[in-house]
């Protein structure tokens, strides 16, 4: 790179590495599922953004990884947290399910790339009511223990199959109202969602400063283009040091830093 010193931006490409493996500029994916990605991101982001208990977008990208990812939305928390509230825990679930509902919205139809969302929004929702006593009908109750916290966490239900079947539809209800509100949010903002979706397929990497900015209305897709060149900004967060605290089958509460890794394995199989 012809350097001598290690920038912002080596460090969070470091993180992402790790996350998401590295970039695969070079595969060829269609025009039309390149757009599909684009509002599937920023579904995402957006629903994140205009949720109050949510943690602020940090970066948007639809380039592929190693990983099988093929885009993903970078939430950053402002300061350390260990804990998650009710709503930031439905929020989060919201958020998930934002992707879908952005392919839903503006193409009528969607695909297999929320499969890793559906996953972890569904196990987010049923550590909701099993384990953190956060559902109206079962209150405190205990539904389920985890043996081998440090081996993988092998969870069992510790209730009879008639409870079980209500706590399934207790999940599924939690997921449908989550949904429901990702999509109102997006019919509410459908503008923006185009705006942004539109700037996201040019330039493949967006900012959260660039994402606010155009939400917020500070500056059009047009102006951010002209003030941004190309080569990565500088950013203030600090990657140093964050951590990843793992909990729960594979349940993440963030403590710097949420990623959301859309796993399109199908389609990107397509295209190696």
């Amino acid at each position: 790179m012809g350097r001598h010193q290690v920038l912002q931006e080596d460090l969070e490409e470091s993180v992402e590495v790790v996350i998401a493996g590295y970039q695969r500029k070079g595969a060829v994916i269609s025009q039309r599922e390149k757009s599909i990605i684009a509002y599937h991101e920023i579904g995402h982001a957006l629903v994140a953004a205009k949720q109050t208990e949510s943690a602020p977008v940090h970066k948007i990208t639809i380039i592929p990884r190693t990983s099988g990812a093929l885009g993903y939305t970078m939430q950053v928390e402002e300061g350390e947290k260990v804990l998650m509230t009710k709503q930031e825990a439905f929020n989060k679930i919201a958020t998930f399910t934002g992707g879908r509902a952005a392919e839903e919205l503006i193409f009528g139809s969607f695909t297999t790339g929320a499969s890793n969302d559906i996953e972890q929004a569904t196990k987010m929702a049923r550590a909701m009511v099993t384990r953190y006593g956060m559902s109206d009908d079962f209150d405190m109750m205990a539904l389920e223990t985890v043996t081998n916290q440090y081996l993988g966490g092998d969870a069992s239900l510790t209730c009879s199959p008639e409870t079980s079947t209500k706590i399934d539809q207790e999940v599924l209800s939690i997921i449908k109202s989550a949904h429901k509100k990702a999509m109102n949010i997006l019919k509410e903002n459908e503008e923006k969602l185009h705006e942004l979706s539109k700037f996201l397929l040019e330039k493949e990497t967006i900012t959260g400063e660039e994402f606010m900015e155009i939400l917020n209305g500070e500056k059009s897709a047009e102006k951010v283009d002209e003030s941004t060149d190309n080569t990565t900004l500088e950013k203030e967060v600090v990657i140093e040091g964050s951590e990843f605290q793992t909990v729960d089958e594979g349940l993440t509460l963030e403590k710097k830093i949420d990623v959301e890794i859309d796993n399109k394995v199908d389609l990107d199989k397509n295209n190696q």
